[in-house]
């Protein structure tokens, strides 16, 4: 009876003292959207990337333990604008044949205030790796979350487009992210 209420106790304690898990979300493709925009010439071009899958890992009172991973089909990249969308899957932007997906990762983030995190994960096109910081909102209601984001990136370190000048098309790309997810 000694060695039950032991092991009872034992229990108890690991489970008091054991960190918390991260909640895992699944992200609803259809309410969510990927998409960048980069200055183009006088304006700015803006599209959105069609196919995409993310693996989220988060928990608010611990956002340090967080695991944000997010696997991106270039060649889903669509701006509405025939030339650009047959031009960006091509060897010398996203070499979408050689490189046919780009991947985010980030271990941890960090709350900035309020609902306001970023976390500082590394962004691979090309098979070129680079850090990248991801800066999102994250408003939870129940078990359905949504964020809202920004990363900055240069093109030029990833060697898309490296031929066309940046007085053509900016070097400074902007990804934002629109999700919804669910627990």
């Amino acid at each position: 009876m000694k060695s039950l209420a032991t092991a009872f106790t034992c229990a108890l304690l690991l489970t008091a003292v054991a960190p918390a898990s991260a909640d895992t979300w699944t992200v609803d493709p259809e309410a969510s959207k990927l998409s960048f925009e980069v200055q183009q010439g006088e304006g700015t071009l803006n599209g959105e990337f069609q196919s995409w899958q993310a693996s989220i890992d988060f928990d608010v009172e611990a956002p340090g333990s967080a695991k944000i991973s997010a696997v991106i089909n270039p060649a889903s990249a669509a701006t509405g604008n025939p030339q650009f969308d047959t031009t960006l899957p091509a060897k010398d932007w996203f070499d979408t044949e050689g490189f046919p997906d780009a991947e985010f990762a980030a271990e941890g983030a960090s709350l900035v205030e309020g609902n306001s995190y970023k976390a500082d994960g590394t962004l691979t096109i090309k098979g070129v790796s680079h850090p990248v910081v991801l800066e999102f909102t994250l408003e939870i209601e129940g078990d359905t979350a949504k964020a809202q984001g920004t990363a900055t990136l240069n093109r030029l370190e990833y060697a898309i487009g490296a031929g066309v000048g940046t007085d053509t098309v900016g070097d400074v790309v902007t990804v934002t992210l629109d999700l919804t997810a669910t627990r």
